[in-house]
């Protein structure tokens, strides 16, 4: 959660999220220039990302790779000012750690994301 002085500009502080996702979602951020995440669907009131690299490889092992052959987990930065709008959400264990965006507020928290969402890790089906 560090701001980075660049030359006389200074970007904000930032805390470090991850989302599991498949193919078809990602291919979305892709088409973003990796910069925003894609609009909700109807069946999906929110959008959210985890505070732990951990939990995000679990799902996207044991849910992405099950339901659609291929589960990534991205990683990328937001402001943390912005992210305090947001109460931390304990999805289940002490680590299972999330944040709850309403879809309607996915396009403003895009605005907030620093830098470019990167792929971290890539799981498929074990031979």
């Amino acid at each position: 959660m560090n701001g980075q002085t660049t030359g006389t500009t200074r970007t904000p502080p930032t805390t470090t999220l991850w989302r599991p996702t498949g193919p078809e979602e990602l291919a979305l951020v892709e088409t973003a220039d990796w910069r925003a995440w894609p609009p909700r669907l109807p069946e999906q009131p929110i959008f959210y990302p985890v505070l732990n690299e951990d939990y995000a490889i679990r799902i996207a092992r044991d849910w992405n790779v099950p339901a659609s052959g291929v589960g990534y987990v991205t990683r990328f930065k937001v402001e943390t000012a912005f992210l305090a709008r947001y109460p931390v959400q304990q999805a289940g264990g002490r680590t299972i750690l999330e944040l709850w965006v309403p879809a309607e507020e996915l396009a403003e928290f895009n605005r907030h994301i620093v830098g470019r969402i990167e792929v971290v890790h890539e799981f498929r089906p074990q031979p």
